[in-house]
């Protein structure tokens, strides 16, 4: 089985031909894109594993190609910016992200992150296939796929990882940083509010639809996993 391929989007020629020196060490087959419009035509062509992708770029942002993905696929996204501000790594994730990297970045980081994001994919696929079935909530891990009331909710990878990780333990109160370790993986090195983006948005996503919470800040710590009625 040939390495997972790599999707890189970014305007400026010499950043990408970094990050695919880099990628093509560690044996993964990459393709570039420069513009918005020529990722999204890209991604529908080559079908990548996981994406890297520039907020500033032409013919359509970072944060538009990343809505539109996720309108038909649950890859991982990792987002490049240049951008330092807090409401621009928020947004980032809120809109379905994986994780982000500030530009001037490390190569060697940036590898990393992606080795462990697909280490934990390939994981996922192994194991953890047995359904967790909650009231109006079950998940597939197998499938990776999660459906409250019989309608299935689209979630990013993440997002997924979370909610398995809590749903296989409920009662138990997970603190941020072991919710971290776990999900983004030792090497995927950041800020542990990420965690606390994807709760809410995970919150958002299943509870609107349910008449259940299962899904609960425990202040000062972390969260925990619980079915109960609204």
């Amino acid at each position: 089985m040939g390495k997972p391929r790599i999707l890189i989007c970014d305007d400026e020629e010499k950043v990408v031909e970094l990050i695919r020196a880099y990628l093509h060490r560690e044996g993964y087959e990459t393709e570039a894109a420069y513009t918005g419009k020529q990722c999204l035509e890209l991604f529908r062509k080559f079908q990548p594993s996981l994406l890297i992708l520039d907020i500033m770029i032409p013919e359509g942002d970072g944060f538009f190609v990343c809505r539109e993905i996720r309108k038909e696929s649950n890859i991982p996204i990792i987002m490049l910016t240049a951008r330092g501000e807090e409401s621009d790594r928020v947004l980032g994730l809120e809109i379905g992200a994986d994780d982000y990297v500030i530009k001037p970045f490390s190569p060697r980081e940036l590898t990393a992150r992606v080795k462990a994001t697909l280490r934990r994919r390939e994981w996922d696929a192994s194991v953890n296939t047995e359904r967790l079935i909650y009231a109006d909530l079950m998940i597939d891990p197998a499938a990776r796929r999660v459906f409250v009331a019989g309608k299935e909710i689209p979630l990013t990878p993440k997002e997924f990882d979370l909610l398995v990780l809590m749903a296989k333990s409920p009662s138990r109160v997970f603190n941020r940083d072991l919710l971290y370790e776990i999900v983004w993986g030792n090497e995927a090195l950041g800020d542990v509010r990420t965690v606390d983006v994807h709760m809410t948005r995970l919150r958002s996503k299943i509870e609107a639809r349910s008449k259940y919470r299962y899904l609960h800040t425990v202040w000062g710590i972390g969260y925990r996993f619980e079915e109960k009625p609204r």
